[in-house]
C-alpha cells in the first residue's frame, strides 16, 4: 500500500471516525483541538520534524510538509475530510506581492484525490481596511489597505473558486485582534508596562476583538455548520476605540493608563506596524456569527475575557 493512502478510505462513510487536517497548528490550532470530540481524529501539517513528538503527544497525528514546497504536500490528498487553515501568506516576496502562494499550494494538494467536505480558513478583519467606525458586515466590499490584508483577499478568492468548483463547503472567517490571559503575547499588559502611547479620543479608531477559546470553538462550527463560500465576522460584542481598551486593561491589572498623543505626533513615536492598525475603524457585525453559526460567545466582552 503507498504510504500516502489511507487504510480507512475503502471502509463506508458510518464507520470511519471523523479526521480533520490542521494547517498552521499553532495556539488556535491547538485550541481547536482541545474543543473536538474525543472521537475525532487529528492530523496536523507541520514543516518541523522535530515538532512531531509534541504533537503526538497531545494525540495529534503529525504529518511532515512545507506549505512553501508544494512538492512535500502531497500526503495531504484525501487524508482528512475536514480542513482547518490557519497558516498566515508569507511575507513579501519579489513578484506578485497580493498573492497567498501557501493557500495556492495547499488547494493544488487537496485536488489530487477524494474532496474533504468542507474547509474553514483564518483571514481577517483588514480585509475591510478603514471603514471610518462604521459597522461593517460581511456584505461589505473589501478594501484592503495593506500588503499583509491583500494576500489574505487573493487566499479568499481561491478559496472560494476552489468551493464553487469542487462542491466543498469554504467558510471565511474574518478575524479581529486574537487575546487570551493563556496566550503568548495575547494581552496588552506588556504594552501597557513599555508605556506604549494611544492615540487622543478625537483622534482614536475602533477595534475589535475576539477571545482564542470563542474563536477555536467559531473554528468547529464553521466546519459543521458553516455554509458554502460564506464569510464570517469572528468578533465579540465589545464596542470599544483603542484607546479605551488599553484603558479598561490598565484597570483591571492596576497600572497606569498609557499616554494620549495626538495622530500628528504618533508618526514619530510608534513603529509603523501599530501605525497601521491605528489608520483604521471598523466595528465588526457579529450577527452572522451568532444566527448562522449559532455560536453563543463565552466571552462577549474584553472585560469578562481579560479578567477571566
Amino acid at each position: 500500500m503507498p504510504s500516502n493512502q489511507n487504510p480507512l478510505g475503502a471502509l463506508p462513510a458510518r464507520f470511519r471516525r471523523s479526521r480533520v487536517l490542521i494547517v498552521g497548528c499553532g495556539d488556535v490550532g491547538l485550541r481547536v483541538v482541545r474543543a473536538l470530540p474525543a472521537r475525532v481524529r487529528v492530523i496536523a501539517l507541520t514543516s518541523s520534524p522535530q515538532r512531531a513528538p509534541a504533537l503526538r503527544a497531545r494525540g495529534i497525528t503529525p504529518l511532515v510538509g512545507n506549505l512553501d514546497a508544494p512538492a512535500t504536500l502531497s500526503r495531504l490528498a484525501g487524508i482528512a475530510d475536514r480542513v482547518v487553515h490557519l497558516a498566515p501568506p508569507a511575507g513579501e516576496p519579489q513578484e506578485q506581492w497580493w498573492r497567498d502562494r501557501r493557500t495556492q499550494a495547499l488547494l493544488r494538494a487537496l485536488r489530487l484525490r477524494s474532496l474533504p467536505q468542507s474547509l474553514v480558513y483564518a483571514s481577517t478583519s483588514g480585509v475591510y481596511g478603514d471603514c471610518g467606525g462604521e459597522r461593517v458586515s460581511e456584505t461589505r466590499r473589501v478594501a484592503p489597505h495593506t500588503p499583509r490584508a491583500q494576500r489574505r483577499v487573493d487566499a479568499e478568492r481561491q478559496l472560494r473558486f476552489f468551493g464553487r468548483g469542487t462542491g466543498v463547503r469554504t467558510a471565511l472567517l474574518r478575524i479581529p485582534g486574537i487575546y487570551a490571559p493563556d496566550r503568548a503575547g495575547g494581552t496588552p499588559r506588556d504594552r501597557l508596562l513599555k508605556g506604549t502611547p494611544v492615540l487622543t479620543p478625537e483622534d482614536d479608531v475602533y477595534t475589535n476583538h475576539i477571545h482564542a477559546e470563542d474563536l477555536a470553538r467559531a473554528v468547529l462550527a464553521a466546519l459543521w455548520r458553516g455554509r458554502a463560500q460564506r464569510a464570517y465576522n469572528v468578533s465579540d460584542d465589545s464596542e470599544l476605540r483603542m484607546g479605551d481598551y488599553f484603558d479598561l486593561a490598565a484597570d483591571i491589572y492596576g497600572l497606569p493608563r498609557p499616554p494620549r498623543v495626538p495622530r500628528s505626533t504618533a508618526q514619530e513615536q510608534l513603529p509603523l506596524m501599530l501605525l497601521s492598525f491605528m489608520s483604521e475603524s471598523r466595528r465588526l457585525d457579529n450577527a452572522r456569527l451568532k444566527n448562522e453559526l449559532r455560536l453563543k460567545l463565552r466571552h462577549p466582552t474584553v472585560d469578562s475575557g481579560l479578567r477571566g
